[in-house]
């Protein structure tokens, strides 16, 4: 198991008690290592810095406890934002009819790269996605290496609707 997977799988049940979800969880850097966590309110709207604040306070007592890391780390707490990445299946489901990119782990009888408006999941949770040129694509969720919205006027309008509401 990964890093960023094994952390995630560590502080998950304290961050869902707080009612939020995980969006991702990201490790980078080797000798300073850098936590990044984007989550979300359970009901997927966007959290303030008072919320990050919760966040990281309830996250770093479980990392203080568990110690995945050598040493000293940076831990960053954020809203995903508006041109969002899309990590869980269900992301691709509730953002359909949105511009995304996508990059596949390998080509496999297609290119590696798509770019186009999701159309949502199939029946067997398969990623269906409409290039720009119009042809359409079912892509394995298992085999997605990278994915986000595409900041569009479409999606900054529908971010300020959702705000105001």
């Amino acid at each position: 198991m990964s890093l960023d997977k094994h952390i995630e799988a560590m502080i998950a049940p304290s961050v869902e008690e707080l009612g939020f979800e995980i969006v991702r969880v990201q490790v980078s850097g080797s000798q300073h290592p850098r936590l990044q966590i984007m989550a979300e309110r359970a009901d997927g709207t966007g959290i303030d810095v008072e919320d990050c604040a919760t966040i990281s306070r309830t996250v770093s007592a479980t990392l203080d406890v568990e110690d995945p890391f050598k040493g000293e780390f940076t831990l960053e707490v954020s809203s995903p934002g508006i041109d969002r990445p899309l990590t869980r299946l269900k992301d691709f489901q509730t953002w359909a009819g949105f511009d995304a990119k996508i990059e596949m782990q390998q080509g496999v009888e297609g290119p590696r790269r798509y770019t186009g408006r999701l159309l949502g999941l199939d029946d067997n949770e398969t990623i269906q996605i409409e290039s720009v040129d119009g042809e359409h694509f079912a892509l394995a969720f298992g085999d997605v290496q990278r994915a986000k919205l595409l900041l569009t006027d479409e999606l900054i309008a529908a971010a300020t609707t959702e705000q105001t509401k």
